[in-house]
């Protein structure tokens, strides 16, 4: 067969990774991490953590496994997860959620967002408003459910959004308006005028809003405001967030979603028919990692803020201007001081240069936009200190 159809090209199309010729390129992630395998380099690419969670809750998974929990936990998940969760939103936002009728566990934020913008777009006259540079998994899904990408930018230093430019994004078309706080990948936090704004608009031209919040514990200078907390909001607001970040656990692909029991209930009918289900002893052990002390939260974002410090007295030494994160895994920083002005070039050069491998931010934008991101490159935080601090020396040795 020459000429394989399917809906697999729009998803490609979306992500940026069909050629003109058909072809399907590898995702940046996948490149850049054969490129580090192949050097030596130290992986700074892609954000996940080198160092294991809590001992509470990675003995609860393997509890859970000697006890049997080996089968398909029931299609919502598991009465006791479902519970933690409700319990976890009351606890740190004051959100008042139905664990039978307003919560569902998901393979991941990925499956989450996915199973979401699957149930409710409607057709190719549905758009879709991100924020961009935007995490290259909503292009993607976007496109596989037949509607149109909108993209406000969020430019250096602060990546804040015009709200003028917001608003004049959000039409009589807008389906969702997807935001994912703090962000990936440029660690900036929203403040409180851009969602506000976002929940106007939302109200304006009735549409759904659904956010990304699983870096919802690692907001380093005030604690994370979810958008469902807003007036107005949580009627037509769908909280999407996951495990992996928050307990170091991003193999285990436990996420969840909440909101209106009939928009839950949307989305569970087409989850259904993905996964159906996942990770039976790992949703006990989450469960035990969502009524943790608070202690253990407000302690995991100071270490991740103290590794950004970290990277970022690296990546100046060696000649990068810094746009210090303000929550999240990484670290944005400008090499265009450094002959990399062409981002992506510079990247694929960097593990032979200086033995450390990153990610151009450009990968995380629309082809037509990523002129006006092209020296930006970003940094995974989320490792050892020792490994943070002999990357860090690395680049400031190449760069002398």
């Amino acid at each position: 067969m020459s000429v394989i159809p399917g809906a697999w090209k729009r998803a490609a199309a979306g992500a940026g990774l069909l050629a003109s010729d058909g072809g399907v390129a590898p995702t940046i992630f996948a490149e850049m991490s054969a490129l580090a395998v192949r050097t030596g380099a130290i992986n700074l690419g892609q954000g996940f953590p080198d160092e294991d969670g809590p001992v509470e809750v990675l003995d609860a998974a393997r509890e859970a496994i000697a006890a049997g929990v080996n089968q398909y936990p029931p299609g919502r998940g598991t009465p006791d997860l479902l519970s933690a969760i409700a319990e976890h939103q009351l606890r740190f936002y004051g959100l008042d959620v139905d664990p039978a009728s307003e919560v569902i566990v998901t393979a991941g934020a990925t499956e989450a967002l996915t199973a979401t913008l699957l149930a409710l777009i409607d057709g190719p006259d549905d758009e879709v408003v991100v924020f961009e540079p935007y995490y290259d998994s909503y292009a993607a899904a976007v496109a596989l459910a037949g509607a149109t990408l909108v993209t406000v930018p969020l430019r250096a230093p602060g990546f804040q959004p015009d709200l003028d430019e917001l608003a004049a994004s959000v039409s009589e078309r807008t389906r969702i308006i997807l935001v994912n706080d703090p962000h990936n990948p440029t660690g900036a936090v929203f403040s409180t005028d851009v969602l506000t704004e976002v929940v106007r608009l939302a109200h304006l031209h009735d549409a759904i809003i659904v956010t990304d919040e699983v870096y919802e514990h690692l907001s380093f200078h005030a604690p994370h405001t979810p958008i469902a907390t807003l007036p107005g909001a949580a009627e037509r607001t769908l909280t999407i967030s996951s495990a992996g970040k928050t307990f170091s656990a991003t193999g285990w692909k436990i996420g969840w979603v909440h909101g209106p029991a009939d928009l839950i209930t949307a989305v569970l009918t087409v989850k259904q028919y993905l996964t159906y289900v996942n990770g039976a002893p790992f949703q006990p052990a989450v469960a035990v990692g969502l009524r943790l002390r608070e202690s253990y939260f407000t302690d995991a974002a100071a270490l991740l803020a103290r590794k950004h410090e970290i990277l970022g007295e690296g990546l100046r030494a060696a000649g990068f201007a810094v746009h210090a994160p303000q929550g999240g895994y990484f670290t944005v920083a400008d090499a265009t001081a450094l002959g990399g002005a062409d981002a992506a070039a510079f990247c694929r050069a960097l593990p032979e240069r200086s033995g450390v491998v990153a990610i151009p931010l450009s990968a995380f934008v629309s082809p037509a936009h990523r002129q006006r991101y092209a020296g930006l490159v970003r940094f995974a935080a989320c490792k050892r200190v020792e490994v943070l601090e002999e990357a860090a020396a690395r680049l400031a040795h190449a760069a002398r």
